[in-house]
């Protein structure tokens, strides 16, 4: 099976950076999209950015020009580096990983989640 670990969140004040983790392990053959999403309380879990494979990005409009997304592919790690921070960016992030294991076809996993509070 795949495991996801997640690390780099915490308590931030309001202007702040924070970076996230996330390292995918297991008898994996390879990884397409990676991304991040957060789920504030009493919302629904949205996307926040994405990468494929190849490189290209994606990013939530609220997240454009202060979040980037990027990854390892000889670490199987994707990485969000989060500056400027709102509080409105306080949430659960949670990684997202499309990953083909040998003779199986590709299925979406996901991390445990990791808390980012962004408060004065």
């Amino acid at each position: 099976q795949v495991q996801l670990v997640e690390s780099g969140g915490g308590l931030v004040q309001p202007g702040g950076s924070l970076r996230l983790s996330c390292a995918a392990s297991g008898s994996i053959f390879s990884i397409y999209g990676m991304g991040w999403y957060r789920q504030a309380p009493g919302k629904q879990r949205e996307l926040v950015a994405g990468i494929t494979s190849g490189g290209s990005t994606n990013y939530a409009d609220s997240v454009k020009g202060r979040f980037t997304i990027s990854r390892d592919n000889v670490k199987n790690t994707v990485y969000l580096q989060m500056n400027s921070l709102k509080p409105e960016d306080t949430a659960v992030y949670y990684c997202n990983c499309i990953v083909r294991l040998p003779m199986q076809d590709a299925s979406h996993y996901w991390g445990q989640g990791t808390q980012v509070t962004v408060s004065s």
